[in-house]
């Protein structure tokens, strides 16, 4: 018998078909012999309803109120899904983390509301958005489930974003690395926080639609899908982000803790900064440029502004018309020529490069956001991603 943890995220369980569906799936896969976890999220758009009543209330909004309201959209998510197992005949009951393994030995199907958890001091807080992921595949890795089943609205994991490129394909398999890096530059199929769990736990992940039911895309560790083959791709994905800002501060002194001046009150006030550019110095002066998310710019540019005054540099701006795409496949780490080959494509379709950005298995670009579906439609046929034949990299010139 095996232990399957399965999460379904707001769209899944949307109105009270869609809890009658999913109760349904449950079932059948209760029935054929599997223990099962349940991890819901809030009901389609609970969450953000619930935010702009907070927002009608007041403008001063004490953190441990708002995840008592927030947390509640994932509660009737619970019960409801509760009440329709009950109505084809299968038992369920929702429980908090500490009676999840007494629930299963007594033959019942768990149900537990994601996207929360409890504090140090004992208060009901949250997990931030995507948090229901996170939840399911913590609880998976504690304990010890076969797989964890993410149902969403899409398939699995493609190529690329299918309503930018018609062509893209969905993946059979991805590596815990090539999802992390996939999250990590913008896909928004699975939340960060959860892969990087689900890496250092070795939780295999199964992304799967809840309107199809079909196989989707499995997320797992290397080893475990018998290592790479011969006919991997080298690029798994093309990922574009347009949520996140330029900001560059002009003719910064270049001397010694100055950049720690500057990204240190960010790092305060929660700001997270993803790319950071800095120009070779000239007379003693240099800029510095950096990306922030957008929803982050109005207190980032008050913090940068203040801080811009304080180490004497002339002036500070901002561009909110810029999107990051980016390149991700294992095969990168024996593969030269990719960032180079990214280049030369973006080059013959007239698109400017602001930005780079590398990892073993990833180059980012920033470019104007005008030209990001461009980049990302060349990017992916360059690649050979329409047609799924694979990208060989050239070999070296043999002396």
């Amino acid at each position: 018998m095996a232990l399957v943890v399965q999460k379904y995220g707001g769209t899944s369980v949307a109105d009270p078909d869609r809890i009658k569906a999913v109760a349904d799936h449950v079932a059948f896969t209760r029935n054929h012999g599997n223990d099962v976890v349940v991890v819901v999220s809030a009901m389609g758009k609970s969450t953000d309803n619930l935010i702009s009543l907070a927002n009608a209330v007041s403008s001063v909004q004490p953190g441990r109120e708002m995840d008592m309201l927030l947390t509640a959209g994932e509660r009737i998510s619970m019960s409801l899904l509760c009440i329709a197992l009950a109505g084809i005949g299968v038992e369920a009951v929702e429980v908090k983390g500490d009676r999840v393994r007494d629930a299963l030995s007594s033959g019942k199907v768990v149900v537990v509301a994601g996207f929360q958890g409890v504090s140090t001091d004992s208060e009901v807080t949250t997990l931030g958005r995507g948090g229901s992921d996170t939840t399911a595949v913590a609880l998976a890795a504690a304990l010890g489930a076969d797989v964890c089943e993410i149902y969403t609205d899409v398939t699995g994991v493609f190529t690329a974003d299918p309503r930018i490129v018609p062509q893209a394909r969905k993946l059979a398999r991805l590596q815990f690395d090539e999802m992390l890096e996939m999250a990590g530059v913008g896909s928004k199929v699975l939340a960060l926080r959860s892969v990087e769990f689900a890496r250092n736990h070795n939780v295999p992940i199964h992304v799967r639609s809840s309107f199809t039911w079909e196989h989707g895309t499995w997320v797992a560790d290397e080893a475990s899908e018998g290592g790479p083959s011969m006919e991997d791709p080298i690029i798994s994905g093309v990922v574009q982000d347009a949520s996140e800002s330029k900001v560059t501060v002009i003719a910064v002194p270049d001397r010694p803790g100055i950049s720690a001046a500057l990204f240190e009150n960010l790092a305060n006030a929660n700001i997270n900064v993803d790319m950071i550019v800095q120009n070779t110095s000239k007379d003693g002066l240099t800029d510095i440029s950096f990306t922030v998310p957008k929803a982050d710019m109005r207190t980032a540019e008050d913090i940068v502004a203040r801080v811009a005054g304080e180490i004497g540099a002339q002036a500070v701006t901002h561009d909110a018309d810029i999107a990051k795409v980016s390149l991700v496949g294992a095969g990168m780490k024996t593969s030269p020529g990719i960032a180079a080959k990214m280049f030369r494509v973006l080059a013959d379709n007239n698109v400017n490069i602001h930005m780079i950005s590398t990892s073993t298995i990833r180059v980012s670009v920033v470019i104007a956001l005008a030209d990001m579906e461009t980049a990302v439609r060349a990017l992916h046929t360059a690649f050979g991603l329409d047609s799924g034949t694979a990208y060989s990299a050239p070999l070296p010139e043999r002396k």
